[in-house]
């Protein structure tokens, strides 16, 4: 079972899915076709893409926000905040209450400053805060 993980997770998934469905009907299925490690280990991956999923959309708002803010005169900061908008409404969607403890804000604020570009219309950003100014409840809010 582990050589068809490695070699195509689509038919083991689909084969593997297929042997739990059988087996939580009640029906007898042979253990030795179920791939419990590797079974596992896809279900804890889940929950994990599911996180990388919300802390990708927070760090692409809190990018678009500290890019309005930093160029404020670009005329480019309607569609920024529009964008910074658009991505905390997708990580707001995608949030279950389990990832709070999960998700550093700070951490994914620091990488937004370290995204920032040097230059925007040939102009160096105004200084913004080092510290992240929001919370995960302000992220997440709905405006």
């Amino acid at each position: 079972m582990s050589d068809l993980y490695d070699t195509d997770v689509l038919l083991w998934s689909e084969q593997q899915a297929g042997l739990l469905r059988r087996r939580a009907a009640g029906e007898l299925v042979n253990d030795t076709e179920l791939d419990w490690p590797n079974i596992a280990e896809e279900i804890e991956s889940v929950g994990s893409e599911q996180r990388h999923a919300v802390e990708s959309l927070l760090l692409q708002a809190l990018l678009h926000r500290l890019k309005a803010e930093a160029w404020p005169l670009s005329r480019e900061v309607a569609h920024w905040r529009s964008e910074a908008r658009l991505f905390r409404a997708q990580a707001r969607r995608r949030f279950v209450p389990s990832m709070r403890q999960r998700l550093d804000i700070a951490g994914l604020y620091h990488d937004a400053l370290k995204a920032l570009p040097e230059l925007i219309d040939e102009q160096p950003p105004l200084p913004v805060s080092a510290v992240c100014p929001v919370t995960l409840d302000e992220l997440l809010a709905d405006d």
